[in-house]
């Protein structure tokens, strides 16, 4: 079984919004692999407010460093975040699915 990340973009979307698309990508996923998936939450619910976006990103780079595959959503070109992590996927030789 594989380790599981995804990359979306967040910004402007809803709690709801955020988790169905994940459900589609872990479906995606899953059917494009031939295999089961241990998804790495990446949905964060502990940071506060007045978090800053860096250290989102930072944890969700040490997630990415755990994957065995990367899962990259629509749109993810236009979100710095994903922008960063799939370069991270690419330099660091993790499998990616666009």
């Amino acid at each position: 079984m594989k380790k599981l990340f995804i990359s979306q973009p967040m910004r402007g979307k809803s709690d709801k919004e955020i988790l169905e698309e994940r459900e589609r990508a872990i479906k995606t996923a899953k059917a494009f692999l031939g295999e089961d998936v241990e998804v790495i939450d990446t949905f964060y619910t502990d940071f506060s407010p007045e978090e800053k976006p860096l250290e989102y990103l930072a944890r969700s780079i040490s997630d990415l460093a755990k994957a065995d595959v990367a899962y990259f959503t629509a749109g993810w070109q236009d979100a710095r975040g994903c922008r960063i992590e799939y370069t991270c996927a690419v330099e660091y030789g993790i499998d990616r699915i666009e």
